[in-house]
C-alpha cells in the first residue's frame, strides 16, 4: 500500500530542498568558546512521542522543552492526524521553535513524535534534524533516536553498494533504509530485523499511521520511559517530560524491550537475547535532569550521595565548598553536608548568554569563561575553596575557572570533581573529544593539578560513584553500568572503529562526510 502523503509546511523545513553533502555547518559564532574550551561533554539527543492526545503537538512541545538539557542544536516535531504527517524541524531552541501557537497548529493531530538534537554523527544542519521521515511500502513512518549507532558506517556502505540514497549524514537513516530493505511483512517485525543488524546504542520512538512504536537497545544503555495521562500514551527519554504536561510515570522501558502502542492499547515483545544491563552511569553524573528518575534512583539524590563520597575520599580542610554551576551543584551540597564546610555560591552564571547575541571578536572569545560564569568575590576572598565540578573533558575551562576564583581573592582552591577521571572516548551517543585530547588520558593527577592551577586536585573513585549510585562498588567481573569512559570496558562492538580506515574511524561519531 502506498504512504500517505508528506505535507511540508515551508520551504526552510524541506531537507529535500538542500543539496547533499553541501550545508554548511552552523553552529553560531560562540562555537569556538562552546566547544573547544568546554569542561564538560555534549549531551546526547532527547525523545518524545504521545498517543491518543488531543492537542499532541502542543505537548510534545513542552516535552522537549523539558528535555532541552539533551541537546541545544536542533528540534523536530512530526505529527500525524489520521490522514497525514506532518512536519516542523529547525536548528536552535525549542522555545525559538515551537513557542508560536502559529506553529503549534501546523502540526494537528493526536499522536506526535518530537526530538532534541545534540549530534554525534553528522553535521548540524536541517537534513539531519529528527525525526526523520520516510513513505514504505506499509506506510509512512517517523522516528527519533537517542544514542550512537557503532556499526552504521559499515552498514551505510553495504546499503549504497545495493543501491540506497542517504539524503542525511545521521545514523539514524542506516535504520530507515534497513526497514525499507527488510523481507518481513509488519511493520515491527521490519523494526526487529533492522535492529538485529545494529551494533551500539539506542533509545527510539517511531509512529506509523496506526502504532506508536518505543525500541531500547539489550544493554539499555540510553534511559527510555511511559507514561500516562488520561487515556494518552507517552514515551520520552526521562521523567521530566511527563512532569512537565502533567502525565503519570507508568515504568521504565526495560533494556531490548519494544512496546507497542495503538488503538487497542498497549502490548510488549522482547525479540532480542538477554545480555547483562550496562546502562550509561553519566547519566546519573550529569546528563540526565536533576529532578529525574530512571530505573528508580532520584538523579539529584545519587549526585548528593557522590557529593558524599568525594568528602570521605578526598576531604581537605578548607572554608567553603563552592560549586562550578548548574552541573556541580548536587554534589557540592552533598561534600558540605557530609564535611561539614559551608557551601555558597561562590560562582554565579549567567543563564541568558546565547550563542548569537552578538558577533564576538577574538578578544571577547578570549573572555570565555566569564560570559557565563562570574566570581562572587565577596564569598571567595581570603578563603580556602573547594570548587566541585562533575568532571573535567580538556581541562582548558578549568583552568580559567581557577584563575577567575584565584583573582576574586581566594587563598587556596581544592579541585573536587564528581566523577572518575575520564580517560577514554564514548561511542555510544556522547560526544567526545580524541583519547589524547582528554586530560586524564595523558597526564597524572599531579600534572593535571599544576596544568589546571589548584593546590590539590582529586576525583571520586569508581567504586565510590559506584557506592553512590547504590551497588555498593563495581564488579569488575560484571560491571553493572556502562562507565567505558573511565574503564576502556566497552560493553558493544565498536565495529566502525576497528574495521574502518584510520582516517573513518572518528568519522562516525564527530565529523560530517566530506
Amino acid at each position: 500500500m502506498a504512504g500517505l502523503p508528506w505535507r511540508q509546511p515551508d520551504q526552510r523545513d524541506s531537507d529535500a530542498l538542500e543539496p547533499p553533502l553541501a550545508d554548511p555547518d552552523i553552529r553560531g559564532p560562540f562555537a569556538e568558546v562552546s566547544e573547544a574550551d568546554d569542561d564538560h561533554f555534549h549531551d546526547e539527543c532527547g525523545v518524545f512521542g504521545i498517543w491518543g492526545h488531543g492537542d499532541a503537538a502542543a505537548a510534545t512541545a513542552l516535552g522537549l522543552h523539558a528535555l532541552q538539557h539533551r541537546g541545544q542544536e536542533a528540534a523536530g516535531i512530526v505529527s500525524y492526524d489520521g490522514e497525514h504527517f506532518h512536519s516542523h524541524k529547525a536548528l536552535g531552541l525549542v522555545g525559538d521553535n515551537f513557542g508560536s501557537s502559529s506553529v503549534i497548529r501546523t502540526l494537528p493531530g493526536s499522536v506526535a513524535v518530537g526530538h532534541v538534537r545534540y549530534s554525534t554523527t553528522g553535521g548540524t544542519v536541517v537534513r539531519n534534524i529528527q525525526p526523520l521521515f520516510a513513505d514504505f511500502e506499509f506506510g509512512g513512518m517517523t522516528l527519533a533516536h537517542n544514542g550512537n549507532l557503532t556499526n552504521a558506517l559499515a552498514l551505510r556502505k553495504a546499503l549504497v553498494r545495493r543501491g540506497a540514497i542517504f539524503h542525511s549524514t545521521t545514523d539514524t537513516e542506516t535504520i530507515i533504509h534497513l526497514v525499507a530493505t527488510s523481507h518481513y511483512s509488519t511493520v515491527v517485525d521490519r523494526l526487529i530485523d533492522a535492529m538485529r543488524q545494529l551494533d551500539g546504542t539506542y533509545s527510539l520512538v517511531a509512529i506509523t499511521r496506526r502504532k506508536l512504536i518505543g525500541m531500547r537497545d539489550p544493554y539499555g544503555v540510553r534511559p527510555l520511559v511511559l507514561g500516562r495521562l488520561a487515556g494518552a500514551y507517552i514515551l520520552a527519554s526521562e521523567t521530566c517530560a511527563l512532569d512537565i504536561i502533567g502525565a503519570q510515570f507508568v515504568r521504565d522501558i526495560e533494556p531490548g524491550e519494544i512496546v507497542i502502542i495503538d488503538d487497542q492499547g498497549i502490548r510488549s515483545v522482547k525479540p532480542f537475547a538477554r545480555v547483562p544491563r550496562r546502562f550509561c552511569i553519566f547519566e546519573y553524573i550529569y546528563f540526565a535532569r536533576p529532578d529525574s528518575t530512571i530505573d528508580g534512583r532520584n538523579v539529584y539524590d545519587i549526585r548528593r550521595r557522590i557529593g558524599a563520597e568525594l568528602a570521605r575520599e578526598n576531604g581537605v580542610p578548607a572554608d567553603i565548598v563552592v560549586p562550578v554551576p548548574d552541573s556541580g551543584v548536587p554534589a557540592a551540597i552533598g561534600y558540605a553536608h557530609e564535611s561539614g564546610i559551608p557551601f555558597e555560591l561562590g560562582i554565579i552564571r549567567n543563564h541568558y548568554v546565547g550563542r548569537t547575541f552578538i558577533e564576538p571578536s577574538q578578544k571577547i572569545r578570549l573572555l570565555g569563561v566569564r560570559l557565563k560564569h562570574n566570581a562572587n568575590a565577596a564569598r571567595l576572598k581570603d578563603k580556602r575553596v573547594i570548587l566541585v565540578d562533575d568532571s573535567i573533558v580538556r581541562g582548558t575551562t578549568s583552568v580559567k575557572i581557577v584563575e577567575m576564583v584565584r583573582n576574586a581573592g581566594a587563598r587556596e582552591v581544592h579541585l573536587r570533581i564528581s566523577s572518575p577521571p575520564t580517560t577514554h572516548p564514548c561511542f555510544y551517543g556522547i560526544d567526545t573529544p580524541d583519547r589524547e585530547e582528554l586530560l586524564a588520558a595523558t597526564r597524572s593527577i599531579e600534572q593535571m593539578a599544576s596544568f589546571i592551577g589548584v593546590d590539590s586536585l582529586a576525583y571520586v573513585s569508581i567504586d565510590g560513584l559506584y557506592r553512590a549510585v547504590g551497588e555498593g562498588g563495581r564488579d569488575p567481573t560484571r560491571p553493572q553500568f556502562c562507565d567505558s569512559c573511565f574503564t576502556g570496558d566497552y560493553p558493544i562492538r565498536l565495529t566502525d572503529q576497528i574495521d574502518a580506515e584510520p582516517a573513518e574511524r572518528q568519522l562516525s561519531l564527530l565529523e560530517e562526510s566530506p
